[in-house]
Formats: C-alpha cells, sequence, structure tokens
C-alpha cells in the first residue's frame, strides 16, 4: 500500500509544480515537446523514393528530351530530318539545359539528313554542347541515308 500513496504524493506534487509554472516555464515546455516531436518523424530517403519510380520517370524523361532535341534540330536549316539518342547517368553536380535531379547527359548520337555537311555538323555539335554542357568528343554526329 506504500506504494499507492508514493504514487498519489508524486502526482500532487507533479501537478502543484505545474499550477505554479510562469509563463515563460510553459513556452519552454512546450518548445521542449515541439523538438521531441520533430525528432521523432521518420526521415524519408529521396533516394529510396526515387529507385522504386525512377526507372520508368527517367526513361520517359529521356524519350521526352530526345523528342524535344529532334525537334529543335529539325527546324535549323540544312539538318532536315533528324534522329536523337541521349546517353544518361546518374546525375553529378554539372548543371546544364536538361536538370531533372536525377540523371544527366553525357553522350549523344544525332542522325541527320544533313550529316553531310560541316557547317551543319558544327551547329549541330555547337549546339548539343550548349544545352547539355557535353564536351564534343561525346557527340557523334552521322549522316542519314
Amino acid at each position: 500500500m506504500n506504494s499507492g500513496k508514493s504514487v498519489d504524493l508524486k502526482k500532487m506534487d507533479i501537478r502543484s509544480r505545474l499550477q505554479n509554472m510562469k509563463p515563460v516555464q510553459w513556452i519552454v515546455l512546450l518548445l521542449l515537446g515541439l523538438l521531441l516531436a520533430v525528432t521523432a518523424m521518420p526521415v524519408s530517403d529521396n533516394k529510396s523514393e526515387n529507385s522504386t519510380s525512377g526507372s520508368s520517370s527517367q526513361a520517359a524523361e529521356k524519350l521526352q528530351l530526345e523528342e524535344k532535341l529532334e525537334n529543335l534540330l529539325g527546324n535549323v536549316e540544312g539538318v532536315g530530318q533528324v534522329q536523337v539518342v541521349l546517353m544518361t547517368e546518374e546525375k553529378k553536380e554539372i548543371q546544364g539545359f536538361y536538370d531533372s535531379g536525377i540523371q544527366q547527359v553525357t553522350g549523344v548520337l544525332v542522325c541527320a539528313q544533313g550529316g553531310g555537311d560541316p557547317v551543319v555538323v558544327q551547329n549541330i555539335q555547337e549546339a548539343v554542347m550548349a544545352l547539355f554542357q557535353v564536351d564534343a568528343h561525346k557527340i557523334k554526329i552521322m549522316k542519314m541515308k
């Protein structure tokens, strides 16, 4: 029975302390409670979320970007019909025109009707270099038959 009396005394002691607290002490107590609640919240890892839906969304982004580049280059004088293949890998620190947050363009293959003209080839190469910040040796431009 002693344990029951000590519990009652502890409850009364806590109640009396809470009733005698000043507003500043209440604010501190509230902030400590919020801090504990925030630290107890689960933290999600963006990499795990990206990996589950990442491969399909990465492929869709890559295909959409290839189509945009084809449309852009197809409107340039002398290029004619064009097909584009992009090589991508996980994103690094470099940022360019294409910034998905997930992947980065590392190589470009362009097949164009005007690919036999050195001026057209240079124009395509410079455009790709400017858009994706890819070195010239990572861009291949071929003549379409």
